[in-house]
């Protein structure tokens, strides 16, 4: 589907022609046709946007279904000795697989936080970086990081933790080797504030802000958390981030269950993303994101997939209608979110908590990337969106990034899928009984 010419998507019934030229969306709706256009038929499929996923953990593809009675902490008290003794090609196959999935269900950019460095061997993030060369998506590498082990008062165990100079330095050289501001962004992400000290909060904002790179971490998820905050801070945790230099435009958080009124104005005051993960947080009784509060107060926010470890389907696809039903039955009103408004998060509004105007709109100047979705059995739907968010999960039937195929007639254009699955699961099966 490489062209040196023009590429035109033609037939779509929604929202018509797709023109693209030099990795860049030329015109949407009727194009003309024009001497050695490139043609790839899409009669009668839905074409969007490549969906844009801002929070991830793609090892965990080596522990799904573990731990499916826990809250959060319990869930990590249970995994954290797991997790322990996964190495790099642990990491390398899982981020194959789980990469993979995400271009399969329509994702084109995938913020994936990793924050497990086994041994000190920050190989994990250049085994991430391949994989999603070797896939073809856009990565958000967020490097991730946890100095506050179990007996400084923290949840991890003291053997998965980092110092905080080896974290600084090794940030440092993942920015050297794989920052290139467009199909690989690395993000400065501590794991959380219940198992990152606020010494690395701050000295993490400010790398961070020296090399103009955007900050992310958990927030607010659980009760739990805001009882730990208090317990150990006397504040809660928006509060305790706002201290640290967090509130600000440069920054998303993830999951954002337990928000206050007053804590969503002043996100919304300082430009703070949120990542919206409504499968994780429902899998994990966590809570429901106040989604539709979030947006009409101006706070940008995303959708987001969290680990295949508390959401075990790790396609962004089914996040859309989960993030419908979430809103409308958290309001108890099946006015306030539409269809259009679930696929806006999976987009834009993902595009917008990575802080990149490039990405996430189907409108002339944007990067191609491009999701098409099968319309063979939508005919009789009425709204298109209606159609594609509330029906059934399916796959998309292309995926294009930068104009070029990643996805062709439903399968990756690289690499053996099935071969990956395979070698993950002999990996996964060690953990079982090691």
């Amino acid at each position: 589907m490489a062209t040196t010419g023009r590429l035109v998507l033609r037939g779509a019934r929604w929202p018509g022609d797709v023109a693209v030229r030099d990795g860049l969306i030329e015109a949407v709706g009727t194009v003309g046709a024009e001497p050695g256009d490139t043609v790839l038929r899409c009669d009668g499929d839905i074409v969007t946007a490549g969906l844009v996923n801002t929070h991830h953990h793609l090892y965990q593809w080596m522990t799904r279904g573990r731990a499916v009675g826990c809250d959060l902490f319990a869930w990590l008290q249970t995994l954290y000795p797991v997790w322990a003794r996964l190495g790099t090609e642990d990491v390398a196959v899982a981020a194959r697989v789980g990469l993979g999935e995400l271009a399969l269900t329509g994702c084109t950019t995938a913020a994936d936080h990793h924050y497990l460095v086994p041994h000190g061997d920050d190989a994990v993030f250049d085994a991430i970086a391949e994989a999603a060369s070797a896939i073809g998506v856009r990565l958000h590498l967020a490097r991730g990081s946890m100095d506050l082990g179990e007996s400084d008062g923290g949840l991890p165990p003291d053997h998965v933790v980092e110092d905080i100079d080896s974290i600084l330095a090794s940030t440092e050289r993942v920015i050297a080797t794989h920052h290139d501001g467009e199909r690989v962004v690395v993000t400065v992400a501590p794991c959380s504030p219940f198992s990152a000290t606020p010494e690395l909060m701050r000295e993490s904002a400010a790398l961070a802000r020296r090399h103009g790179l955007r900050l992310h971490t958990h927030l607010a998820e659980t009760v739990e958390e805001t009882d730990d905050s208090l317990a150990r801070f006397g504040k809660r945790p928006v509060a305790l981030l706002d201290d640290l230099g967090w509130i600000a435009h440069d920054v998303w958080v993830a999951h954002g269950v337990h928000f206050q009124d007053a804590e969503i104005r002043r996100l919304a005051d300082a430009g703070t993303g949120v990542a919206h993960c409504p499968s994780s947080n429902a899998r994990l009784g966590a809570g429901a994101c106040r989604v539709t509060d979030l947006i009409a107060r101006g706070v940008p926010v995303g959708l987001g997939v969290d680990g295949v470890a508390s959401n075990e389907a790790g396609g962004l696809f089914a996040e859309l209608r989960q993030s419908l039903y979430t809103a409308r039955q958290l309001a108890r009103d099946p006015g306030v979110f539409s269809p259009a408004d679930a696929l806006a998060l999976a987009t834009e509004g993902g595009a917008t908590c990575l802080g990149r105007t490039d990405i996430g709109r189907l409108v002339p100047g944007c990067r191609a990337d491009i999701a098409v979705w099968p319309g063979d059995d939508l005919a009789d739907i009425a709204d298109p969106m209606a159609a594609l968010v509330l029906g059934r999960d399916r796959r998309a039937r292309h995926v294009l990034v930068d104009g070029r195929a990643i996805v062709a007639d439903g399968t990756l254009v690289r690499g053996d899928h099935e071969r990956a699955h395979a070698a993950l699961a002999r990996r996964a099966r060690r953990l079982w009984d090691p």
